[in-house]
């Protein structure tokens, strides 16, 4: 947590092996509380389907019900050219570093 901001850093491939993983990270972790502000450094990830756009999709609603949000950060850009695709990226906004996600 930072500043009572769940940041969650993924590394490797977001796909349908590990969407439950990422799943529980962004919404449990590490507390009983649901966050309801969250930053995902993506620094780390080399590739991700639409089991990750799902998860993303999923954590989006969650916060939103409790006037949170979700932001993305430090994609790289195999992993932003999806995100941009499937118009993720007007939902819930890609900030170049996690400095910026926590602090926009």
């Amino acid at each position: 947590m930072v500043d009572g901001v769940r940041v969650v850093t993924v590394q490797g491939e977001i796909d349908h092996d590990v969407k439950n993983v990422l799943d529980h990270a962004l919404l449990i972790g590490v507390g009983a509380a649901q966050p309801s502000r969250i930053v995902v450094d993506l620094s780390g990830v080399t590739f991700m389907d639409s089991s990750g756009i799902n998860v993303f999709v999923a954590a989006l609603r969650a916060v939103s019900a409790t006037e949170g949000w979700l932001r993305i950060a430090a994609a790289q850009e195999p992993v932003l050219h999806v995100l941009r695709l499937v118009g993720i990226d007007a939902l819930i906004p890609c900030h170049p570093t996690i400095e910026q996600a926590l602090n926009n």
